[in-house]
């Protein structure tokens, strides 16, 4: 079997589109990539790719998400704490507050404007690669 370059492309289905939009590109200071419609959009950090399309008749029942959270992976350890740092004072909401987790690596999980779950997380075991 092939190796893969790994997920490098995530698409996400969102109601509240031009929050969102806000967020990765203000925030999480992605650069738009390709915008085809006012409905959808491709965004780009240089590594990964996030689609963001827009859905009036999504409904914000976690039982019914099929998507439980999403990873952006940091570099250093310390990446954590400051990532932490700069989402709170971007009044972006914390999912669960930073973490170390017993296979070394170390995360917290927040919020988009569409309640979707992003951790942030360095792992030991993917930095070595």
């Amino acid at each position: 079997m092939k190796k893969t370059l790994g997920i490098k492309h995530v698409a996400l289905k969102v109601k509240n589109f031009k929050e969102c939009l806000i967020f990765y590109t203000n925030i999480l200071e992605m650069n738009i990539d390709w915008q085809p419609d006012v409905d959808n959009v491709y965004l780009s950090n240089g590594v990964d790719n996030l689609a963001l399309h827009y859905d009036s008749n999504l409904e914000f029942n976690e039982k019914n998400n099929r998507l439980d959270h999403f990873g952006i992976m940091l570099i250093k350890s310390e990446d954590v704490d400051e990532w932490f740092a700069y989402m709170q004072s971007k009044s972006v909401p914390i999912y669960k507050e930073i973490k170390e987790h017993r296979d070394g690596s170390r995360s917290f999980y927040c919020l988009d404007p569409d309640k979707n779950i992003i951790q942030f997380l360095w792992h030991p075991e993917i930095n070595k690669l």
